[in-house]
């Protein structure tokens, strides 16, 4: 079994409505409470943090398993929306939707169409940050795909 540690450092000056810091290996930036919230919105938050390790995590499992299906991959990207709700000033985040665009190159065939969509399916359920945060939040695919001409 191999074991990966990640560390960050946060600075928190004081109050709600402060500006923050953190830091890890590759990531550095301010972060604060965002205005959709009554913040002051400077650098991230952890709502977008939350997003972009869901949708990270998700896209590279998908890059990976098209890789090792050996699908011809003309083209990738993805679009996803965090959604959280307000309920009596309780904070929660409710949803996560991804919505992956994958077009696969010209000579490819039906039935690679087919494994690509078993695939987007497979990659969320085997995403590391996917299998963190279920069961708490829920996770819906909106895909796109289609072979180039």
């Amino acid at each position: 079994m191999a074991l990966h540690h990640f560390h960050l450092k946060a600075d928190w000056p004081g109050g709600r409505n402060e500006v923050g810091y953190i830091e890890s290996e590759k990531l550095k930036t301010k972060i604060s409470i965002p205005k959709e919230m009554d913040g002051p919105d400077v650098g991230t938050n952890p709502d977008e943090m939350l997003l972009g390790a869901a949708a990270t995590c998700y896209i590279i499992s998908l890059a990976a398993m098209i890789e090792r299906a050996e699908l011809p991959l003309e083209e990738m990207d993805m679009q996803s929306e965090g959604i959280v709700d307000v309920t009596d000033g309780v904070f929660t985040y409710q949803k996560i939707i991804h919505r992956p665009r994958v077009v696969l190159r010209a000579q490819a065939e039906n039935k690679d169409l087919s494994k690509l969509n078993r695939l987007i399916e497979k990659a969320e359920k085997s995403c590391m940050i996917s299998k963190a945060i279920q069961g708490n939040v829920e996770l819906e695919m909106e895909a796109d795909t289609s072979i180039a001409e």
